[in-house]
């Protein structure tokens, strides 16, 4: 198994928060699935190259750090599908792992959240090559919790990702399937799913 090097320190940055979390009282882990809507992507001739909305899921590890508040270590993947320069399928593997902060607004059993986050984003090109770039997040969401174990959780989360425009990343020798329009990549999910509190 093949193992990319610029991942490590995301790791063990994550692994820090997780550890810090285990000291917290209770841990909450939630689950959400949704759709993700990518940047598009040009051609050589500056020609847009439309990317799809792909599906996402996304695991969160949280703890409560104080009654208004949560630490939590997020990791959210989504693969983008696109016709290329060669009219041949590809697709844009995106992986997000991020350290958020999230403010509770509590109205008994309904919780609005506010979530920003900060960590990385590794872009998997599957014809061409995969890079790790900083990346930051802003969302906005909703709980209502059945239980003081169990909640459902709605979200929408947009992430802004730093790139280098100038990345050979769907390049294979010389021939270039598609290319970055300019140097913020920009993904808009909406997401629904559960959080179970340990």
């Amino acid at each position: 198994m093949k193992v990319n090097s610029q991942l490590i320190p995301i790791a063990m940055l994550c692994s820090l928060f997780i550890s810090n979390a285990v000291q917290a009282n209770q841990l909450e882990v939630s689950v959400m699935a949704g759709q993700m809507y990518g940047s598009d992507l040009v051609a050589s001739d500056s020609s847009d190259i439309n990317t799809d909305s792909g599906s996402n899921i996304a695991i969160g590890i949280a703890w409560q750090e104080n009654v208004n508040g949560q630490g939590q270590v997020l990791l959210n993947r989504v693969s983008h599908d696109f016709i290329g320069e060669n009219a041949e399928q590809s697709s844009l593997d995106i992986t997000y792992a991020h350290f958020n902060g999230v403010a509770l607004f509590r109205q008994q059993n309904y919780v609005t959240t506010l979530s920003l986050g900060f960590g990385g984003a590794h872009f998997d090109a599957e014809q061409g090559n995969n890079e790790v770039y900083p990346s930051a997040s802003v969302a906005f969401g909703t709980r209502y919790e059945f239980s003081k174990q169990m909640a459902l959780v709605t979200e929408l989360r947009a992430y802004a990702t730093l790139i280098d425009e100038d990345d050979a990343m769907f390049c294979q020798q010389d021939i270039c399937s598609a290319n970055f329009d300019n140097s913020l990549w920009i993904d808009s999910s909406i997401a629904v799913g559960i959080a179970i509190k340990f």
